[in-house]
C-alpha cells in the first residue's frame, strides 16, 4: 500500500453503520457522519468526503449484483490503493464504513488497512423500525438507492445511473441560510443495472458445490455427507456433516478447516460467508 500503515493506523477513528441492505444507512449516513465528527464516509465502494465523492468508484453502477458486491468490499487492488492514496495526506481523520453487517465493516477496515471499528452503530439505534420497512420496502419493489452526496456529484460521475434528488433540512430546525440560500442535506437516487434486473444471488447448489470443492482440497480422506445453506440478511451460513477416518487429527485443526472454506469462498465470489460450522458424523475406521 501507499502508506506506512502502522504510523497512519494511529491517527485514525473509525466508526462503523451497519444494517440490512435497503434499510436507510446511506440515507442517514451524512447526520450520523456529522454528530462522531467523521471526514470521511465509505459506502459501497466509494471514499466521500465534504459531500463530494473523492475516491473509489460506486458499486451501483455494476451490471450484476455479484460484481457489485466485490466492489462494495473493495476486491480490487486498484481501488484500494486509490482510497489509500487520497488518505494518505490527511494528518488526522476519522471515517464511517457502511456496511450490512459487522463482518462486512470489518473487512473492508482490514482491506483498506484500517484499524477495526471502534464503535459499530446500528440502523435500528437511529430510525424506527417503520422507516426501515418502509425503506427496505421501496428497495425491493422500486429498486431505487441512496448515495449520500449532492445530485450535481451524481450526474457528473455516473448519469446513467442517477433518478432523482432528495433534499432534507434538520428536523425542529430551519435552515442555516448563507446569502440567500438555504443549506439542506442533499442525497441522489439511483437505479443500479443490476437493480433493474433484480438482484443475483448465487445458488445453493453452487455454494455447496464451492464448499466441498474447499473440503476435499484441505484434506481427501475427509467425505462430506451434507452441506446445508442458509441465506440471511448478514450473509450465507454452512452447515457441513462430514465423516472422518480414525486417527485423522481434525480436531485440533477445525478452526482452521472453516477458515479455508470462508477465505476460499469469499476471495473467489466476493459474497460474504457469516459462519460455517461443521458436523462430525463418524469415525470411520
Amino acid at each position: 500500500m501507499f502508506w506506512d500503515s502502522w504510523k497512519n493506523r494511529s491517527r485514525i477513528k473509525v466508526y462503523a453503520l451497519v444494517g440490512e441492505s435497503g434499510s436507510g444507512k446511506s440515507f442517514r449516513a451524512k447526520l450520523v457522519a456529522q454528530k462522531y465528527r467523521a471526514d470521511f464516509i465509505i459506502d459501497d465502494g466509494l471514499l466521500i468526503k465534504n459531500n463530494h465523492i473523492v475516491a473509489g468508484h460506486s458499486a451501483k453502477k455494476e451490471k450484476t449484483f455479484m460484481a457489485a458486491v466485490k466492489v462494495a468490499l473493495f476486491d480490487e487492488k486498484s481501488q484500494r490503493d486509490e482510497v489509500a492514496r487520497k488518505l494518505q495526506g490527511e494528518k488526522s481523520k476519522k471515517l464511517l464504513i457502511l456496511g450490512t453487517s459487522e463482518k462486512m465493516v470489518n473487512k473492508i477496515a482490514a482491506r483498506l488497512q484500517l484499524p477495526p471499528p471502534s464503535k459499530i452503530i446500528k440502523i435500528e439505534d437511529i430510525a424506527s423500525q417503520a422507516d426501515i420497512e418502509n425503506a427496505i420496502r421501496a428497495r425491493r419493489i422500486e429498486g431505487k438507492h441512496v448515495i449520500p452526496v449532492p445530485s450535481v456529484e451524481v450526474k457528473r460521475s455516473y448519469p446513467l445511473i442517477f433518478y432523482d434528488a432528495i433534499r432534507i433540512f434538520k428536523r425542529n430546525q430551519p435552515p442555516v441560510v448563507i446569502g440567500s440560500m438555504p443549506t439542506v442535506h442533499e442525497k441522489s437516487v439511483v437505479r443500479p443495472e443490476y437493480s433493474r434486473r433484480n438482484k443475483v444471488t448465487i445458488s445453493e447448489a453452487a455454494l455447496s458445490h464451492m464448499a466441498l470443492h474447499c473440503v476435499n482440497e484441505y484434506d481427501r480422506q475427509i467425505r462430506t455427507k451434507q452441506i446445508d445453506v442458509k441465506d440471511d440478511d448478514l450473509g450465507y451460513r454452512l452447515v457441513i456433516t462430514i465423516d472422518v477416518a480414525s486417527g485423522t487429527q481434525l480436531g485440533g485443526n477445525m478452526h482452521e478447516l472453516q477458515t479455508y472454506i470462508i477465505t476460499d469462498i469469499e476471495r473467489y465470489t466476493g459474497i460474504l460467508i457469516e459462519e460455517v460450522n461443521i458436523i462430525i458424523d463418524k469415525i470411520i475406521p
